[in-house]
């Protein structure tokens, strides 16, 4: 390679960990002579891929950044008043800076651990008492993955309310206002259509209730801008024993009565505007409030307050059975990705600006909105509704000719129907925005009385009850201020700015800075997801070749980017698989082979999807029992629809029978579907179309590198073969403007046609910079970082599932359950114990119990490497000293651990071990030492004492005392 082509690749020995001194160490102590070697003896050879991936050649960062600049050109920044729930926004600068571009806040994973984690955990608190406090209700969660999704989880949490036996509706309907956004009335019917919901559109001032109906939506302030008085619907909706979920907006909020107050049953919405780019639709973080009735069933995540080890107020991930992979099939949402990253922008733009700031803007808004309103009826014009907040829809029968006017002068309006205009203002538009806009309608500007104007509001629709009262919100409103709070909370967090996040099944690497720069330029973060296709060209390159890139990948044919979460991903293939099959006259075929080892989301979303889960044995060494699929096979052959997969297998195995298992479902009639969580392991090596798959779903916040963000965003698009191309989901706005490349075919999944679109330019880095053999040597060295952590841990501990040479894949699982019977020692004491030597935990307990599952990537050095095995070879020696009586089986090492700065400075130290062994175990850990902020935390005090919300200042004092 000349100087040159070494320039063209610099990114790869950036990305990838090991060099090839480091390399040949490695291969030494996993006893193989090369690279190739290794591979070969890991992947079976039947399904090798041949050739080289049809992707271009490697990028330097710098001719990169050049490219994606110039694609960025051909998007159209105009003013944009389109509204239907995304708006433009302020970003402020100490958030922008902070907490969005900063790695210590954007690669953390989700708080599972949560003594490591307790800054993002009181963010989210933070953003859960922000949504409860101004839409009114008790019970919030700390995000879900966009509006649309989030009004599908209030429907199906309020039909499994209602009907407990899915075998015997009793109440099947679903109201849903004219006036709901047309987005969320598309996703809304995908998951309506599965579960036999009866979906029914009217006007909510005249629909009568009846006991078929289980719940209702209603969108306030509504898709026309406006804001009525719901209480009688509510009251007679209650008065049939069925719910109410108002679709709503948080700004809004701060000038008109809650949704609580008027009696809904639950709020929701997009907290977008408070900071968080537009990006052509994505990543948003949804909000999602419910009276206390549904607090045991309410979709995603809470974060609660409980005690740790030593009665210190800690935060965690409350009530955490809920989560899917534990409920599996019998949960009733598949949701296992928040929006955490975007949540704690919202969050901190809540505490930025406190309640009067958030009031000011919001009134701004409404007193521009009510301004331009009387402009154009004192010309004639009609509008929608007489009272709005920041939009206004107006009859205007010269609609093309504004239309025209506006687009050469840089402005998009929302157009409904041939004569009628939408005009969504926002935080970022001006008096002479405004000025621009009347021009447009002949109208003459703004006269100087503006300034002077109040926001108006009838009597039982103002906001009267006060909101975000807590010192939080109260405190931090100068930048050095705000700063210094991100930076606590930061501190707090161990992230991958600290050390490896070795976690199982979910690929946590380098989200290298250069796929990241973009996402903060205007001309992809001004972008609305519904402007007209002529002002989205650069996006429409970056989707259309990153989705020829995935194809070429996983060897398919054609590809959706539209599912914003891996969740989303698996529902969206099993509904291209449930299309497919109806298309050909064979609905009936509704059963779904699951492995038991599979990823608890699978059977959750067969589920969703209207399937039944019928599960397939293992065998000891972890391998799907090929005997026991036969049978269920045979046996369901007249209804069988699929099998769902994950290959490798979550065991950490290349299962050599995979074609066999491919085989089988078809000539039984049914599709495969596989799980892209482990796709870490495949790329440029071997492919799901190779193998014998039908769908797939790739998380590219695994394998190509869009960051955790401490629990989201994430991404699934789904790739399918040739067959399956017309069931990809569709949009109703590309059916609308017919000018994407999305089929029209099938509903949306998703919000926005292309889901989280901004964030998809990171993964279209991470290919470019690589290129071909790049992401083909990032699948090489993620198998021998595996490996050779396995070849090091694994004469002092028992690795469970070897391929059939002996081999590992990307990721292996360390059997720790010997310890308890020998020491009284569980997977929950290593892993806690793990955080004094400056480590988060591997994936703990799945999926066996009593296990941990390892994952390097290929992303981490060999002294990286090194460091995490000398601690778990260290912890080894501590758990052998509890063996042999040195230590006490109780008071040790491992079971008080974490050890926190405040234990171990404390004036009275009462354990037998020393401070230096408790906190400075190893030698390198004196360098960089990572203190976990709170001992170990209490469950189950947080899960019999729900508190989901900041709680008073008083609790704080008690807490410290």
């Amino acid at each position: 390679m000349n100087l040159f082509d070494i320039q063209q690749n610099e990114f790869v020995p950036r990305h990838i960990g090991p060099n090839a001194s480091e390399t040949n160490q490695m291969l030494e102590a996993t006893g193989y002579a090369s690279l190739e070697a290794l591979v070969s003896k890991t992947v079976p050879g039947a399904i090798r891929m041949q050739q080289p991936l049809a992707i271009p050649a490697a990028m330097s960062e710098s001719d990169y950044l050049r490219h994606l600049k110039e694609v960025s050109l051909k998007n159209s920044v105009f003013r944009n008043y389109i509204g239907q729930g995304y708006y433009d926004t302020i970003t402020p600068s100490v958030i922008l800076r902070n907490i969005f571009e900063n790695p210590g806040w954007y690669t953390q994973y989700t708080p599972y651990q949560a003594e490591i984690s307790q800054g993002r955990l009181e963010s989210l608190l933070n953003f859960q008492t922000m949504v409860s406090d101004l839409t009114g209700l008790p019970i919030a969660n700390a995000s879900l993955l966009d509006e649309a999704t989030a009004a599908a989880e209030a429907m199906t949490m309020f039909f499994n309310a209602l009907n407990r036996d899915h075998e015997h509706i009793t109440r099947p309907t679903f109201f849903v206002d004219n006036n709901v956004f047309p987005q969320t009335k598309d996703v809304i019917q995908t998951r309506a259509t599965p579960l036999d919901i009866q979906v029914v559109y009217g006007d909510y001032a005249t629909a009568q209730p009846d006991a078929s109906w289980f719940g209702a939506l209603l969108q306030y302030p509504n898709e026309l801008g406006a804001v009525a008085d719901y209480r009688a619907f509510i009251d007679k909706v209650h008065a049939a024993g069925a719910y109410v979920a108002m679709a709503t907006d948080l700004l809004a909020l701060t000038l008109i009565t809650p949704p609580g107050e008027l009696g809904a049953d639950a709020a929701l919405g997009s907290a977008q505007r408070f900071g968080v780019p537009l990006g052509f639709g994505g990543p948003h973080a949804a909000f999602f409030a419910v009276k206390d009735d549904f607090k045991r069933s309410i979709p995603g995540r809470i974060i609660g307050v409980s005690v740790d080890a030593q009665g210190n107020r800690a935060l965690r991930m409350a009530l955490q059975t809920r989560e899917q992979h534990i409920k599996r099939e019998k949960a009733t949402s598949n949701i296992c990705t928040a929006q955490a990253l975007l949540a704690n922008m919202a969050a901190m733009y809540a505490v930025f600006h406190g309640p009067e700031g958030l009031q000011r803007i919001a009134s701004r808004i409404a007193i521009l909105a009510q301004a331009l309103a009387e402009k154009l009826l004192a010309k004639g014009l009609h509008l929608a509704a007489p009272h709005f907040f920041d939009t206004i829809v107006v009859t205007h029968h010269g609609a093309a000719d504004v239309r025209e006017e506006a687009l050469k002068a840089g402005i998009n309006f929302r157009y409904i129907g041939e004569d009628r205009i939408g005009i969504s203002l926002d935080e970022t538009t001006t008096i002479q925005d405004v000025n621009d806009i009347l021009y447009l309608f002949e109208t003459g500007p703004l006269d100087n009385s503006i300034a002077q104007k109040t926001v108006q509001f009838p009597a039982g629709l103002a906001r009267t009850s006060p909101y975000l009262l807590h010192p939080v919100f109260n405190s931090h409103h100068s930048e050095t201020e705000m700063m210094r709070y991100i930076k606590m909370l930061e501190n707090k967090d161990l992230s991958l700015n600290t050390s490896m996040i070795s976690l199982g099944s979910c690929t946590m690497k380098l989200n290298a800075a250069t796929e990241m720069m973009p996402l903060s330029w205007a001309h992809w973060s001004k972008i609305h997801p519904f402007a007209p296709a002529h002002q989205t060209r650069g996006y429409k390159q970056i989707t259309d070749e990153l989705s020829e890139y995935l194809c070429q990948i996983t060897a398919f044919d054609a590809c959706s980017l539209q599912p914003n979460s891996g969740a989303q991903g698996e529902y969206a293939g099993l509904l291209v698989i449930r299309e497919y099959h109806e298309s050909r006259g064979e609905g009936h075929r509704n059963v779904m082979l699951i492995p038991i080892s599979a990823h608890g989301t699978n059977p959750a979303s067969a589920v969703m999807a209207g399937f039944k889960v019928v599960v397939v044995k293992a065998l000891e060494n972890g391998y799907i029992d090929v005997d026991d699929l036969k049978a269920k096979a045979a046996a369901h052959a007249q209804d069988l629809a699929g099998i769902m997969i994950t290959y490798p297998s979550t065991y950490g195995v290349y299962e050599e029978s995979v074609k066999d298992i491919c085989n089988i479902i078809h000539e039984h009639g049914g599709q495969v579907y596989m799980d892209g969580a482990n796709m870490n392991a495949q790329v440029g090596l071997t492919a799901p179309g190779l193998i014998g798959a039908d769908v797939c779903h790739l998380n590219l916040h695994k394998t190509f590198a869009i960051p955790h963000g401490g629990g989201g965003p994430g991404m699934g698009p789904i790739c399918v073969a040739k067959h399956l191309a017309p069931f990809l989901p569709g949009h109703v706005e590309i059916a609308a403007n017919n000018n994407g490349q999305l089929t029209a075919g099938a509903n949306a999944v998703s919000a926005a046609p292309y889901g989280s679109a901004s964030i998809l330019l990171i993964s279209y880095a991470y290919i470019r910079l690589l290129g071909a053999n790049g992401v083909k040597q990032a699948s090489q060295y993620a198998i021998l970082n595996a490996n050779y952590m396995k070849a090091k841990l694994e004469k002092a501990y028992d690795i469970l599932y070897t391929g059939s040479n002996g081999t590992c894949a990307h990721e292996f699982i360390v059997d720790l359950r010997p310890f308890k019977a020998s020491a009284g020692i569980e997977a929950e004491d290593v892993a806690k114990r793990l955080m004094d030597y400056g480590f988060h935990a591997p994936t703990m307990s799945f999926p066996v119990a009593g296990t941990i599952m390892i994952e390097p990537t290929e992303s981490e050095d060999k002294a990286e490497l090194d460091r995490f095995c000398d601690a778990l070879l260290s912890i080894r020696e501590e758990i052998r000293a509890v063996e042999e009586g040195k230590v006490d089986k109780q008071a040790n090492v491992l079971k008080n651990a974490p050890h926190t700065q405040f234990v171990i400075t404390a004036d009275e130290w009462k354990s037998a071990y020393s401070r230096q062994q408790a906190a400075y175990p190893l030698e390198y850990v004196k360098t960089n030492k990572f203190w976990p902020s709170v001992s170990r935390v209490n469950n189950t005090v947080g899960d019999r004492n729900l508190i989901c919300t900041c709680e008073p200042v008083s609790a704080y004092a008690e807490a410290e005392a």
